[in-house]
C-alpha cells in the first residue's frame, strides 16, 4: 500500500529527526498502480456519497429543533413538512427537552412507522441522535429520519433522507483535475504540547468544535505551507478542512476535505491533494458542513482533486 511505502522512503533517511535536512519524497509508486488505486478511491466515493443515511445526495430535509414541541407530516401548515407520497397530513410530534428528544405518534394511527428492523413505534419513543453508538431511524414508506447532532455544540437536527430518490442511480462525480503524483507529498506532523479546540463556522450559520493535536507541515517547489489537522481519540487519521486559491475559479468556493494519514514513529506522513473532495453542502442544501479555520487557507492553487460539483 501507499502508506508503507512512503514509510520506507520517509523514515529511513530521517531516524535521527532533523528537520533541516533535505525535504523528502513519497516512495516512487508506478503511475499505473497510483491510478487503480485512485479509481478505487473514487469508486469508494461515489458509493458513500449515495448510501443510505450517510449518502447526501439522498438528504431532502433539515430542520433545527427548538425546545419543545414539533409537529411533523404533509400538511403544509405544520413546521416540519414531509412529501405527501409518503406521509399523511400529521405523522406524530419531536418533544425536545434540554438534549432530550421523544417521538410521539399522532393519535388515530395515521401513519405506519417503523423503526429500521421492522419493529413498528407506537406511542411514545425516546430518539438517540448520530452522535451517539445507537443512532435511531424512523422509517416511514421510503422515508427514513434520524437526529443529527453538532459538534461541540447542543444543536439538534431532524434529518430526512429518501432510500427511493432517482438520483441514487443516476449520480456522478463532479469532474477532477488531472491525476498529478507531484500533488502527494510528504508532511511533517508539528504536534502542539497540549490539543487546542477549534471553533469554526458552517454553512448555517453556527459554529462546530474541533480538536486538534498539531500541525502538518508540507512543501510545494520551495515555499513552506501548514494545515491544522484534527483528531479526535477515536479518529482513524488526520481530518483537513481547507480553502485553497483555486476556490475562486475551478474548486468549491468555500474550501474541500482531505483525510491524511496518522504519522509514522518518526513524525511523517504524506498528504494526497488529488484525493481532496467536496463538502456535503455540494451536493444538497440539506448540510451542516464545517468550513475551513482561517489558518487552514492556503496561499497556493491545489490543481489536484475534486473541482466544484454540476
Amino acid at each position: 500500500m501507499r502508506s508503507h511505502a512512503l514509510r520506507v522512503a520517509v523514515a529511513l533517511p530521517f531516524l535521527t529527526s532533523c528537520w533541516d535536512q533535505p525535504w523528502p519524497r513519497p516512495a516512487a509508486v508506478p503511475f499505473e498502480q497510483f491510478a487503480v488505486e485512485h479509481q478505487e478511491w473514487r469508486d469508494g466515493r461515489r458509493s458513500r456519497l449515495v448510501a443510505s443515511g450517510s449518502g447526501p445526495v439522498l438528504w431532502i430535509g433539515l430542520w433545527e429543533l427548538q425546545q419543545g414541541a414539533t409537529a411533523l407530516g404533509a400538511d403544509s401548515t405544520l413546521p416540519i413538512v414531509l412529501p405527501a407520497s409518503d406521509s399523511p397530513r400529521l405523522v406524530g410530534t419531536l418533544h425536545r427537552s434540554g438534549q432530550e428528544v421523544r417521538f410521539e405518534t399522532a393519535p388515530g394511527g395515521g401513519a405506519t412507522v417503523l423503526l429500521a428492523d421492522s419493529t413498528p413505534v407506537d406511542g411514545s419513543l425516546t430518539l438517540h441522535s448520530d452522535r451517539t453508538d445507537s443512532v435511531t431511524v424512523l422509517v416511514l414508506g421510503s422515508l427514513r429520519l434520524r437526529l443529527h447532532g453538532e459538534r461541540g455544540t447542543d444543536r439538534l437536527w431532524l434529518r430526512v433522507w429518501d432510500e427511493e430518490l432517482p438520483a441514487r442511480e443516476t449520480f456522478t462525480l463532479p469532474d477532477e483535475f488531472p491525476l498529478d503524483t507531484n500533488w502527494w507529498v510528504a508532511a511533517r506532523f508539528r504536534e502542539y504540547a497540549e490539543p487546542r479546540d477549534f471553533r469554526v463556522v458552517d454553512v448555517v450559520g453556527g459554529p462546530q468544535e474541533f480538536s486538534s493535536p498539531g500541525e502538518l507541515i508540507f512543501r510545494v517547489g520551495q515555499q513552506e505551507h501548514r494545515l491544522v489537522a484534527f483528531a479526535s481519540s477515536t479518529s482513524t487519521d488526520f481530518f483537513v478542512i481547507f480553502r485553497d486559491s483555486t476556490a475562486a475559479t475551478t474548486t468549491y468556493e468555500l474550501g474541500r476535505y482531505l483525510h491524511v494519514p496518522f504519522a509514522d514513529e518518526d513524525g511523517w506522513t504524506a498528504i494526497d491533494f488529488n484525493r481532496a473532495y467536496n463538502p456535503p453542502c455540494v451536493f444538497t442544501a440539506y448540510s451542516t458542513c464545517a468550513l475551513p479555520p482561517p489558518e487552514n487557507r492556503l496561499a497556493l492553487a491545489v490543481q489536484a482533486g475534486e473541482k466544484r460539483g454540476h
